[in-house]
């Protein structure tokens, strides 16, 4: 079997919805970012076998299968052929995924996973429009009771015992961390500028004070709000998935090996609970300690959802100290399709950079899914 590396990859800014990237044709978006891509790792585009674009709202400008169009759009090879996989905010990280099984099992040498999301024009729940018939069956309804994404938030905040002030450190602790991370120019290394854009738009300046004037969106009771929960942004991401021969054959230098991968099922009602129970699986399967993992990267789609899992980890030395060191979603932005891949590129530049062995990047996905991938360091 071939070891699957992640070559390298880059990503646009994050928009804020209706901000700089709003009038940007998310095919146009995608398909710069996959040309600009290759070229800054050098890669024929011709020798690409396959490209996995993960995308949560396929309609419109975003449907026909957006990742072959992105490519094609932006005059790539059209005989490389594409998919479109959704699931949920995992998408591009199960894009991912999929691409490093087609490289271990000999199928593939170079995959090209991306991961797009223009909520400015596609909002979550779009493609479920009046008339089109209800995606829940009367039978799946008799099943399972049928809840929000903030509903669900606030169940996990109820259960583990979260209270306001805890979702607002998180929050807060996300504001910091991104600014700190901006001002460094640690995102330079993965941005590439989309015109004049280069800086993501979401992070503002961030207290307790000024979070706990906020209401709350989801339950006139709860704790989340808009300051604690995860914008709605615009923006794509990419990354290659290589095999060892052809990095070695082609001079390329990795940033990590995707040693583990694990996509699990959750309780669709609560539903974003599946970091829990997907880093217990990888660690299990990777037979590492959570105290092995020098970088750790939660999706922030709520700060109940980062809390829960600080909770469960904590027997194992789980601090939000150490966890998302350069701010996470509730700052930067989630791009839902986008976000997967755009969190392994980060969390592999870290790696890279800090010294540590292996990092951890774990996701709620809506449905009930949960994605965490494994990346062990090449030096």
């Amino acid at each position: 079997m071939a070891n699957a590396l992640l070559a390298g990859g880059s990503r646009t800014p994050i928009g804020r919805r209706n901000g700089r990237l709003a009038g940007a044709h998310p095919a146009e978006l995608l398909g710069g970012l996959m040309r600009a891509t290759l070229d800054s790792l050098a890669i024929d585009a011709g020798k690409v076998d396959q490209v996995i674009t993960g995308c949560v709202t396929t309609a419109g400008d975003q449907a026909n299968n957006v990742g072959r169009t992105a490519w094609l759009t932006s005059g790539l090879p059209v005989a490389v052929p594409a998919t479109t996989i959704d699931a949920k905010c995992g998408s591009s990280q199960q894009a991912v995924h999929l691409a490093a099984g087609l490289v271990a099992s000999g199928v593939a040498d170079v995959v090209l996973c991306a991961g797009l999301e223009h909520m400015s024009s596609h909002p979550l729940g779009q493609d479920v429009g009046s008339g089109m018939g209800d995606p829940y069956s009367a039978e799946y309804r008799e099943r399972f009771e049928v809840t929000g994404q903030g509903e669900a938030a606030e169940r996990i905040a109820q259960r583990w015992k979260l209270d306001r002030i805890r979702c607002d450190e998180i929050a807060v602790a996300s504001q910091e961390r991104a600014a700190a991370a901006i001002a460094a120019g640690r995102f330079t290394r993965e941005i590439t500028a989309v015109g004049e854009i280069d800086t993501d738009e979401g992070p503002r300046p961030s207290t307790m004070e000024t979070l706990s004037r906020l209401k709350p969106v989801f339950d006139p009771g709860g704790v989340l709000t808009a300051g604690n929960s995860s914008q709605v942004s615009d923006g794509a991401s990419c990354v290659v998935v290589v095999s060892d021969r052809f990095a070695r054959d082609n001079n390329l230098t990795p940033l990590a090996e995707i040693e583990h991968q694990v996509l699990v099922g959750v309780d669709p009602v609560i539903k974003l609970t599946g970091p829990i129970p997907a880093t217990k699986r990888l660690l299990a399967r990777s037979q590492v300690g959570l105290d092995e993992v020098g970088v750790v990267e939660v999706n922030e789609a709520f700060a109940s959802v980062l809390g829960a899992w600080l909770e469960e980890f904590r027997p194992e030395g789980a601090t939000l100290d150490a966890v998302n060191v350069n701010g996470g979603a509730i700052a930067l932005g989630h791009p839902v399709g986008a976000t997967g891949a755009r969190l392994l590129l980060t969390a592999a530049h870290e790696l890279a950079e800090s010294g540590h062995e292996r990092a951890i990047v774990t996701m709620c996905c809506g449905g009930g899914l949960g994605t965490a991938t494994m990346l062990r360091a090449l030096s």
